[in-house]
């Protein structure tokens, strides 16, 4: 094992990328900066926002401001390199890296998944329990919801870092993605990764249907508590409390299963490095703006900064 981690150590893999330098291509990676900047700055002023207002120091936002802060993160762990890769024409990242980048990747996508799934069960709790609310969700909850989400992406992420660390690389090393994805680096194993692969495909497996089952099982009984509701008005309300959520989940959990739910023989690096792109960076961008244009306690907030910010300037 020593022998094949220093020998993986001395050698750098090369990002094959998604963008040429061709005028189109140039156009695209614009647009992937101009989409990368709105996410950046909208996950930030959301959390300020949420940080700022008390208003927004309740579960929901709390568990919106973790959300933010893990795209936050995501975002930032590929879109500078792969920036990097395109403007240098360097398009190498080192062996340390590349598993680092694994590590950060998976760790996030899977606390994020887990979050997503945990705050369907507070829209449960808040629609079909609202006097038990305070008690159900209560700090010490929120926290171990939060701890839980964390810990259970971290600890993948460490699994998966380690694994690959154990395998040799050899040939020409070239990465057929912008980022160091896991699949795309196991092609490049000079051992039989079929074994680690198939166990990759199972984690994925539960790590996306065990949210999954929570958020169906959480929307089940919401649903089940709004339609016997004598008023019409009061069900479209406490349905549109939930748009917005299950909006961030169809994207999240759409492209997320369209890329590791196919099987081998049906997948293709160009659709894969595709739709890598619009989770890793179109969806951070989107959550803000889901979250936030469609609430008008998160609007309120912004107003009030804005407001706050035009008088000290007039002053």
């Amino acid at each position: 094992m020593e022998i094949w981690l220093n020998q993986s150590s001395t050698d750098d893999f090369i990002l094959l990328g998604i963008f040429s330098h061709s005028p189109a291509d140039r156009v695209l990676f614009s647009v992937v900066m101009v989409v990368f900047t709105v996410a950046l700055c909208g996950n930030v002023l959301l959390i300020f926002l949420i940080c700022i207002d008390p208003r927004l120091h309740t579960p929901m936002y709390f568990f919106l401001s973790q959300l933010a802060l893990m795209d936050l993160m995501l975002v930032c762990n590929i879109v500078p390199k792969m920036t990097v890769n395109f403007l240098s024409g360097r398009k190498s990242i080192s062996f340390v890296g590349c598993v680092l980048q694994i590590g950060f990747f998976v760790s996030l996508v899977g606390s994020e998944g887990l979050l997503l799934g945990l705050m369907a069960y507070d829209r449960y709790v808040a629609i079909s329990h609202p006097l038990h609310y305070p008690i159900l969700m209560s700090q010490r909850v929120c926290f171990q919801i939060i701890g839980g989400s964390w810990a259970f992406g971290i600890i993948d992420g460490l699994i998966q870092m380690v694994v690959v660390m154990t395998f040799p690389y050899c040939g020409l090393r070239e990465v057929n993605h912008f980022f160091c994805e896991m699949l795309s680096l196991l092609r490049l194993a000079c051992a039989d990764t079929s074994l680690f692969e198939s166990l990759i495909f199972a984690c994925c497996v539960f790590m996306l249907f065990l949210p999954f089952s929570i958020i169906v099982a959480s929307y089940s009984c919401i649903l089940r508590a709004v339609l016997p509701m004598r008023s019409a008005q009061a069900g479209k309300k406490a349905l549109a409390t939930c748009s917005s959520h299950l909006t961030a989940v169809s994207l999240f959990y759409g492209a997320a299963m369209f890329i590791y739910l196919r099987p081998s023989r049906y997948r293709a690096p160009s659709h894969d490095k595709v739709v890598s792109i619009f989770y890793t960076v179109l969806t951070p961008m989107l959550n803000p703006l889901i979250y936030s244009l469609r609430n008008r306690e998160v609007m309120g907030a912004l107003r009030k900064v804005l407001d706050h910010f035009r008088i000290v300037s007039q002053h």
